[in-house]
């Protein structure tokens, strides 16, 4: 397998492929039959990590996680998988970046950024995902699209599924839009910090300021290479960020505990049937910002609530929309 990524990912071609080509090739490549299937033990040790990375001492209501790990049966929270099936790849054959081409294009296409998706959960109570299970991922590819950046420049958005079911049948199904650029020829300059505005204020709030030590846990946690998260080099020589990224899943993390708290008091069976989310600018460390979530009773599938991340330069950074 990784002789096999190193002969498909390092091929450079003679003449420089359009966006379009390199989504036909990798359609081709992958559409027709599943990416990856693959089995993984849930184990305590994962959810109780990320619950100390995200400071919330109890994983649910009454589940302290502070000293003990929680019991097998106990349910993962919403979101709470995204520190499972990280990536089986050799450093060497990580993107320049630091990121895994399991599902890359072939070059220059080779910069990923995670743009979007949407997550769906079975809402019957015996097919939750939980601690101790054996839960299977498979992966798919849905889409492959070439767009253009409002500088002229090609890029391919990337659809994917990965499916997670136990002996108990589908449990999530989540959908992730993944955007690829093209390689970065020339080094970019970072921009002047913007002037700082107020934050937006709603009805339900959440003020977060993540530390070096929450993206290095989180980035530990994923087994997420990318250097965006944590090399000043790269940040500001090369990428043009003032500074370490935040991780979008990480945010998506976010918006979904406040929910969990807010509508359902931090309840172990707090599941939404579903939540859509689009990444739309980064955020920093360091640097404060603010989720607010309000609810939306306009929706005839459900209760709605509407979450929303603002930087403090007046950028939404993130939206989304959860049902019940």
């Amino acid at each position: 397998m990784s002789h096999l990524c190193r002969r498909l990912l390092s091929t450079t071609p003679s003449r420089r492929i359009s966006a379009a080509e390199a989504c036909s090739e990798i359609f081709e490549r992958f559409g027709a039959k599943p990416v990856s299937v693959r089995k993984q033990l849930f184990d305590a040790n994962q959810v109780q990590q990320l619950s100390l990375t995200l400071g919330r001492p109890n994983l649910h209501r009454e589940v302290s996680i502070t000293e003990d790990a929680p019991k097998d049966g106990t349910p993962i929270p919403p979101g709470y998988h995204l520190v499972y099936f990280t990536p089986t790849i050799l450093e060497q054959d990580l993107g320049r970046d630091g990121t895994d081409r399991t599902v890359n294009p072939l070059s220059p296409y080779t910069r990923r950024m995670w743009a979007g998706g949407e997550l769906k959960w079975a809402q019957e109570p015996d097919r939750f995902l939980r601690v101790g299970q054996v839960v299977q991922e498979t992966t798919r590819m849905l889409s492959a699209e070439p767009k253009k950046l409002k500088t002229g420049a090609e890029m391919l958005v990337v659809g994917v599924e990965k499916t997670y079911e136990t002996e108990k049948g589908v449990a999530l199904i989540d959908k992730r839009s993944w955007v690829f650029q093209t390689d970065i020829s020339e080094k970019k300059q970072a921009p002047p910090k913007p002037e700082k505005k107020s934050l937006p204020e709603g009805s339900h709030m959440r003020d977060f300021k993540q530390s070096d030590v929450t993206l290095f846990r989180f980035s530990a946690l994923t087994f997420n290479g990318h250097k965006i998260h944590y090399s000043p080099e790269w940040c500001h020589e090369v990428e043009g960020h003032r500074d370490a990224v935040v991780h979008g899943p990480l945010n998506l993390i976010n918006m979904l505990d406040l929910w969990r708290d807010t509508a359902k008091d931090a309840s172990e069976d707090a599941v939404p049937k579903s939540i859509a989310y689009r990444a739309m600018s980064p955020l920093y460390v360091g640097e404060q910002y603010r989720l607010l979530l309000e609810q939306d009773a306009r929706r005839d599938q459900g209760t709605g609530w509407n979450a929303e991340i603002w930087d403090g330069f007046g950028k939404q950074s993130m939206k989304g929309t959860i049902i019940e």
